[in-house]
Order: C-alpha cells, then sequence, then structure tokens
C-alpha cells in the first residue's frame, strides 16, 4: 500500500493499525451518515454530501504531481486536502 486515508470522525482519537510497508496516512474526517436522524430522504442526502465530499477530495489527490514530491510534501499535501472545508 502507498497510501491509507481514514474517514470517520469517530477513528480520529484512535490509533491506526500498523500498516505493511510505509504507506503515507492521512485523516480526512466525515461525519458518520449513516447516524443521521430522520426520515429516508435525510439520511440520503447526508449519505450523497458525504460522497460528494469525498470525491473533491480525490480530485484534489489525483491531480497531485506524485512524482515530483517527496515523501514529505506528499504528506503536507494530504494533510492539506483532509482540512479542506466539508462544503460544496
Amino acid at each position: 500500500m502507498d497510501f491509507v486515508i481514514t474517514v470517520c470522525d469517530k477513528a480520529a482519537g484512535e490509533v491506526c493499525p500498523v500498516w505493511p510497508g510505509r504507506p503515507i496516512t492521512a485523516y480526512w474526517g466525515f461525519e458518520d451518515p449513516a447516524a443521521v436522524q430522520g426520515n429516508d430522504d435525510a439520511q440520503h442526502h447526508a449519505f450523497k454530501l458525504v460522497f460528494n465530499f469525498i470525491l473533491t477530495r480525490i480530485r484534489y489527490f489525483i491531480v497531485l504531481p506524485l512524482e515530483k514530491l517527496d515523501a514529505l510534501a506528499t504528506q503536507h499535501e494530504m494533510d492539506k486536502i483532509g482540512q479542506l472545508k466539508n462544503d460544496l
């Protein structure tokens, strides 16, 4: 593995497992859409929002010039992506 990205807000305080190799790890936290109270429309909306937030961050990730960045610079960029506001 080259990258490990966690997305669950509840996992933020937990210790991550040891991953084989030396992957770059990042935390891109989102509130759990499954925890949304309400009708089916409200829950569907919550899942759609989180999906779109993740998709946006992945789009930022895939345009990183990884071939030009060392591990520290890549980690910094991954952390910056994780700090993007969760709004579209």
